[in-house]
């Protein structure tokens, strides 16, 4: 049960919150150590020297948590923009060849769910009509596109966004 508490998704509102509240509880710590260590350097001792360091600790660890927070920030943020830069491409791509192929609206639908992977009874169950005619139009669209089942359709379609990267990951305008 706790296993599972601790390696639950946090909302990351959340995640937030206590990522801030963690480098805060650091810098608080830091700053009561320095103000008893502070106090204590009248007489300065060996554990007044250890004190001195475990502040020292306190502070690069507090510095380094907020600034990697920072990066990390920055990091989900860049792949949260690419993320939604391919996904773009990628539905530009499946409307363009479904366009190319002259694929009826019904399917389109098919043919789109068939690339996202669901199972031909599901998307029977999906578009309210039996399977066997879900299997007449995945034909059809096979047909249409030059190729011999869901691999090959798949494969068509993400060969040609790949081939719309460059090196660096942007899509090519």
């Amino acid at each position: 049960m706790f296993t599972r508490l601790i390696h639950r998704p946090l909302h990351p509102g959340l995640r937030r919150n206590l990522f801030l509240s963690a480098a805060w509880l650091q810098i608080g710590c830091g700053l009561f150590f320095a103000v008893d260590v502070a106090i204590e350097l009248k007489i300065f001792t060996f554990h007044a020297l250890i004190e001195s360091l475990a502040v020292i600790g306190l502070g690069i660890g507090a510095y380094l948590t907020l600034r990697e927070y920072r990066s990390m920030l920055h990091r989900n943020t860049k792949v949260e923009r690419e993320l939604n830069v391919v996904s773009g491409a990628f539905q530009e791509e499946v409307e363009r060849h479904f366009g190319n192929w002259g694929l009826t609206a019904a399917e389109r639908d098919v043919a789109l769910l068939s690339i996202k992977g669901v199972p031909l009874a599901d998307i029977a169950a999906i578009r309210s009509t039996r399977e066997g005619t879900i299997k007449a139009q995945s034909a059809a669209i096979y047909r249409k596109a030059g190729v011999s089942g869901r691999a090959e359709l798949i494969s068509v379609v993400v060969e040609e966004l790949i081939s719309g990267l460059n090196p660096r990951g942007d899509i090519k305008a």
